[in-house]
């Protein structure tokens, strides 16, 4: 494994086509496709994954090319524990806001986490850009599937390139496409800090037929969590999770999602 700050005279050399190209889809749901598209022009990538480990694990954009989609069921893998013990993005981090590089291939990856995660799935090789703020990480992670090719040096090289502008338009898009009301998963100097709202004890004093895994569900919905990302959080199935979010929306007397931060942000606060 080996984990590397990219150099910005490097950065600032490579064109910035590659990067322009992101900036239209920016906030619309083509712009997660782009991505590999355009990740898959560098490196032959399998698979790639946009998540968060640490404070409120989540995983915010994923895709596949040229074979099954394997990232949500190596997302659930990871989070049944692996996460816990996962060292391998944080090794030489620099100061907190900087973006660094790490690559690791499966034989280097510690035993259990490679069982639950790398083997099952076939993932041969993993190439990250990571930045850390407080006690949570986001990372771009690219790997190879074992069917692939080897990542050359100079491949490598490329991504290490524009890894830094890529992370920071990934940044912009969470930014964009966070819910209303939602923490924002943008990362970086203007981050939000105020506290978060305490959703969970709003709806139950409002609703108290709410059970407690429809709270789950409903609290997960306005942080932002997709409906993959609430299963994988809560190790359901994607269906489970739908039928507590209807039975929720049911008792609640709303439809859709804004209707839910609509409804959470006019209740007042729990008092303690």
């Amino acid at each position: 494994m080996r984990t590397w700050t990219p150099d910005p005279r490097q950065a600032a050399a490579v064109s910035g086509q590659w990067l322009a190209e992101l900036i239209a889809p920016l906030g619309q749901p083509a712009f997660g496709p782009a991505v590999l598209e355009r990740l898959r022009a560098l490196v032959p990538v399998g698979s790639y994954a946009v998540y968060r480990v640490g404070t409120a694990p989540a995983m915010y954009l994923s895709g596949s090319h040229g074979g099954p989609d394997r990232t949500l069921a190596c997302w659930r893998a990871y989070l049944q524990g692996p996460h816990a013990q996962d060292r391998t993005l944080a090794a030489g981090a620099p100061p907190a806001d900087r973006a660094w590089l790490c690559h690791i291939t499966a034989p280097e990856v510690p035993l259990p986490h490679r069982a639950a995660v790398y083997d099952p799935h076939g993932m041969a090789e993993r190439l990250s850009v990571v930045r850390q703020q407080g006690d949570a990480v986001l990372a771009l992670n690219l790997y190879r599937h074992r069917e692939q090719p080897h990542w050359r040096d100079g491949q490598i090289g490329d991504f290490a390139a524009l890894a830094p502008g890529l992370l920071a338009l990934v940044e912009k898009h969470l930014a964009l496409t966070a819910p209303p009301g939602a923490p924002s998963p943008a990362w970086g100097h203007d981050q939000a800090t105020a506290a978060t709202p305490d959703w969970r004890a709003r709806l139950q004093r409002h609703c108290p037929a709410l059970t407690p895994r429809e709270l789950d569900v409903c609290e997960r919905l306005l942080a932002g969590l997709t409906q993959d990302g609430i299963a994988a959080d809560l190790c359901l199935s994607v269906p489970t999770v739908k039928t507590y979010r209807n039975r929720a929306f049911e008792r609640l007397g709303i439809h859709f999602r804004n209707e839910l931060f609509a409804l959470a942000m006019a209740l007042p606060a729990a008092r303690g």
